[in-house]
């Protein structure tokens, strides 16, 4: 016969239907609130973006393959860069979108303002994804274009692919008239890719974090409201870029 009298009883705790409901109840806030960052650590994250695209500048200005880029550079109005533009990015966030708007103002080069560009397809050139683009703006009308709440490539300002190559001469004519023109880099190899109707956006919240108050990217570009050191590295490059033409 089994001896029960040895056995450890063994304690149940009773389940509290209303924790069980309030703890139900609360998760959904909790998952909400775990995705969205502290101002000062989306603010460090933008850092990073400047600080890639500081890099992207830089290599582009290395490339014998962009001579045409930094030829015209001098005499552009305006600059975006996106470090990391990648097929499909979209879906998630955006993020993969994010890049950065410049303007000439007085002769040298703005504070950076913080946008997306979100598309439904990318065409490209040559197959496989591309890692960085940098969009040249030849004229006052594309900057004040893209200034508005939402811009739309090819519709809002005319833009073509900026001629690639080593043999590239400096008095190539064509698109001359053209507003934008954008060169894209695929894996440190020079790649054609098509972006038209693209959609551009400021990220109002992110320029927010990363100055420390709210600001128009007008008033970013133009009106000298804000300032955050950690551009000075990104602006230098464009700086040593044009110097190379």
């Amino acid at each position: 016969m089994r001896n029960t009298a040895s056995m450890p009883s063994i304690h149940r705790p009773r389940i509290n239907r209303r924790s069980l409901l309030q703890a139900a109840l609360a998760a959904p806030a909790l998952a909400a609130s775990a995705t969205l960052l502290p101002r000062a650590a989306l603010a460090n994250t933008d850092q990073g973006l400047i600080d890639q695209a500081r890099i992207t500048v830089e290599g582009f200005a290395g490339d014998s393959n962009f001579g045409d880029l930094r030829r015209r550079l001098p005499n552009a109005r305006g600059v975006m860069i996106f470090p990391q533009l990648i097929k499909g990015s979209f879906i998630i966030g955006g993020e993969g979108g994010s890049g950065l708007l410049l303007a000439r103002n007085n002769g040298v080069w703005s504070q950076p303002a913080i946008y997306t560009l979100a598309a439904g397809s990318i065409g490209f050139q040559i197959g496989g994804e591309v890692s960085e683009v940098i969009f040249m703006l030849n004229t006052e009308k594309a900057v004040d274009a893209i200034l508005r709440n939402e811009f739309k490539l090819g519709a809002d300002a005319s833009v073509a692919a900026g001629p690639v190559g080593a043999g590239i001469e400096a008095s190539t004519t064509s698109n001359l008239g053209t507003d934008i023109l954008s060169y894209a880099r695929s894996k440190g190899l020079a790649a054609g890719i098509s972006l038209e109707g693209a959609v551009i956006t400021a990220r109002h919240s992110r320029n927010e974090a990363y100055y420390g108050r709210s600001a128009h990217p007008r008033d970013i570009l133009y009106n000298n409201a804000v300032n955050n050191p950690g551009s000075q590295g990104l602006i230098s490059a464009l700086q040593a870029a044009e110097q190379r033409a």
